[in-house]
């Protein structure tokens, strides 16, 4: 393949480079993987208003999200078990959002400490990503050390009372080695033989969670992943959460639900601005990114692409696929008129035509 040119050339290098065993675990989705897909093709669903004769001689993706500046309104996912992809995994992505100019959320699953993450990176922003586990001494340690490592904010994610039923990872055997570092899971060698249902999340979380981590996080505002609904915004909203995202986690956890971006319009109404929102899921485009901020979102998030890269090109790649969304936001603010990402409205996008590709 000639050098890639989109996410979708990074996706087509790792499937390539990655044994279908350990991909699936990335690739894959819980069920018969509906939302999986639906996450994607929202996006389809859209079309842009495109504005003209704006005078856009100077576009900025460049946006502020909890106080920090990013170059543009997406960062990077939390996503588990970079180190499989590439021998420094979570290191290589940091210097890569480092590089770009964006925020990495690091997830509980990594394979390297909070320390070693600050350490590669030490001027990025890191966002610290939450599973309360049933051990919570074990949780109270995970908090203590990402903030003593100067993680800025908290992503408690709140949709995994329990693992979701991944089958392909069941048909094609994806396991966890035995040896692989897991420092802030505490998961058995029986446990990681089970495949996806390897860290001992806690099924007993309420609302007041919320408070019970903003008390431990240090000053950090606690941003809450995995809110589809208005009920759940309202929840989330008075309950402290500093932010929300709208996620069905990637479609990994419950098949069925709402793609992300049809969930948000609802979310960002409930929530009113009262805080930010955020949105990932299906995200393969600089453009997706507009029609999610058109349609309410402040920010969004990616981890697949990231992934594709990582797993295509280690450091390089993973930076290049960040570089390439980065260019595709900025290229279409100009293109529908805008500025910069506040200027981005629900105006500038509508529902597509359906057109009959048999003609």
């Amino acid at each position: 393949m000639s050098e890639p040119v989109c996410v979708a050339d990074f996706e087509r290098l790792a499937e390539a480079r990655i044994a279908p065993e350990l991909w699936c675990y990335y690739a894959g989705g819980a069920g018969d993987e509906v939302t999986l897909r639906a996450n994607v093709a929202s996006f389809g669903r859209w079309s842009f208003r495109q504005r003209v004769l704006t005078d856009v001689s100077s576009v900025s993706g460049e946006t502020e999200l909890l106080g920090t500046r990013l170059s543009m309104p997406l960062l990077v996912a939390p996503t588990a078990l970079q180190a499989l992809l590439t021998p420094e995994g979570e290191l290589a992505t940091a210097r890569a959002c480092a590089a770009a100019g964006t925020a990495m959320c690091v997830s509980t699953i990594v394979s390297h400490t909070h320390a070693e993450i600050r350490d590669a990176a030490p001027d990025a922003p890191r966002w610290q990503q939450l599973y309360i586990l049933e051990d919570r001494g074990l949780t109270e340690e995970h908090l203590a050390e990402a903030n003593e490592a100067g993680y800025s904010a908290i992503v408690l994610t709140v949709d995994t009372p329990m693992w979701g039923r991944r089958e392909r990872d069941l048909r094609l055997g994806f396991r966890i080695p035995a040896d692989l570092r897991l420092p802030y899971v505490g998961a058995d060698a029986a446990q990681r033989a089970t495949g996806t249902a390897y860290v001992p999340v806690s099924p007993s979380l309420t609302w007041d969670d919320i408070a019970w981590v903003a008390e431990r996080a240090g000053g950090r505002p606690v941003v809450v992943k995995g809110i589809l609904t208005a009920p759940d915004a309202e929840l989330a909203v008075e309950h402290g959460a500093a932010a929300v995202i709208v996620s069905n986690h990637g479609g990994r956890q419950l098949d069925g639900l709402p793609a992300s971006l049809d969930a948000l319009p609802e979310v960002a109404h409930a929530v009113g601005g009262r805080v930010p929102v955020l949105m990932d899921g299906g995200i393969r485009r600089g453009t997706d990114v507009l029609k999610a901020l058109a349609l309410g979102a402040d920010a969004t998030l990616v981890g697949r692409p990231v992934l594709c890269g990582l797993a295509a090109g280690g450091e390089a790649g993973a930076l290049r696929v960040l570089q390439l969304l980065r260019d595709e936001i900025v290229r279409g603010l100009a293109l529908i008129g805008c500025r910069s990402p506040g200027d981005v409205t629900r105006a500038h996008v509508q529902p597509a035509v359906a057109y009959d590709s048999a003609r």
